[in-house]
């Protein structure tokens, strides 16, 4: 399974001669290819080629003509010409290429998933995915077919909803490790995909709430929590040792999973995620339990019942992709989510 797109650097001095006998003509020679003009000017500096492959892959390769630097970005195979070079994500290297091939991705999903690319800033971030070699048909399909894991939405009503979170810029800093997580298999599986997305239910939850987040943070035991909460004024002074570490978990409805009854279903997940991962942390992290899942009846009956989850101090929620959220919490929760949750 191939990795989330990142671009090749090259250091070596290319000419049109070269690209087209070290890079297309590979290509060319095993699936047919074309070098086209991009759609967009290059950076000053630059100069650039489009590959478009007859299987549907493409290519972008940028080089600068007096030497020194060159970027190749794919979800084709790669040309020998470049397997002994490094990968860099869009962060990684100068801004201006990044920005064009950003415009170069982003014109093509507004051709090939227009009702995606409407979304600007959640189509931005998940350009990685959206444009990988595994996983870019898996990842189009999950948000058109499975409203991203709400059930009984619309897949707009969805958009909408990370829309409006992501354009917080909330999780801009984080972008390449937070898109990842949705994977890259050329498989749709709604389930593992839908779990991925809980920890962007729980990052709004928090930011909505006054909170600044910071994921993967790695404890003592050499695990690796979901965030870290901190108050803007925290977050400001913080060494790294402060703020509320927070776990996300997700449970399968039951009418998806061996667990009879939507409580069974809260009460079994909770206990895997504390007997494991957050039992060898020792506690102190504060456990989301995302029942977003859910469907009205489903979620009623926990709420109804507001079962205990094992780990303390924990928040049980189901959100609504129209923005509401109902929550129940189980022991002291050290974070203030008043303004961002019903309470029940």
């Amino acid at each position: 399974m191939a990795s989330p797109l990142r671009f090749r650097r090259s250091t070596e001095r290319w000419t049109d001669d070269k690209i087209e006998r070290d890079l297309l003509s590979s290509l060319d020679e095993k699936f047919g290819a074309r070098l086209l003009t991009p759609h967009f000017v290059v950076p000053s500096g630059y100069d650039a080629h489009r590959f478009e492959i007859d299987n549907g892959d493409f290519a972008l390769f940028i080089w600068n003509p007096d030497g020194g630097e060159a970027y190749w970005l794919g979800n084709t195979e790669t040309p020998s010409a470049l397997w002994r070079t490094e990968k860099y994500t869009f962060d990684e290297i100068p801004y201006s290429v990044a920005r064009w091939a950003q415009r170069e991705l982003l014109a093509d999903l507004a051709v090939e998933a227009p009702w995606l690319a409407e979304y600007e800033h959640l189509a931005w971030f998940f350009l990685p995915v959206l444009f990988s070699k595994d996983g870019r048909h898996s990842s189009r399909k999950f948000f058109r077919e499975h409203a991203m894991g709400f059930p009984d939405a619309t897949r707009d009503d969805a958009l909408r909803f990370y829309e409006g979170f992501l354009s917080t810029g909330a999780l801009d800093d984080y972008r390449y490790e937070m898109a990842s997580k949705l994977g890259t298999s050329p498989q749709v599986d709604p389930v593992r995909m839908a779990s991925a997305m809980s920890e962007f239910t729980a990052a709004k939850l928090l930011v909505d709430a006054g909170y600044e987040v910071t994921p993967e943070i790695e404890v003592t035991t050499g695990h690796s929590l979901d965030f870290r909460a901190d108050l803007p004024a925290e977050a400001a002074s913080s060494d790294g040792g402060g703020g509320v570490l927070v776990e996300v978990t997700r449970p399968r409805p039951p009418t998806r999973r061996n667990a009879d009854t939507p409580v069974a279903a809260v009460r079994e997940t909770a206990e895997t995620k504390t007997s494991g991962q957050l039992d060898k942390h020792g506690g102190g992290a504060v456990l989301f339990v995302d029942c977003s899942g859910f469907r009205d009846d489903e979620w009623a009956a926990v709420k109804g019942e507001q079962p205990e989850v094992r780990h303390r101090p924990a928040v049980v929620f189901r959100a609504r992709p129209l923005g509401h959220v109902e929550a129940y919490s189980k022991g002291s929760v050290p974070l203030d989510l008043g303004g961002a949750v019903e309470w029940v």
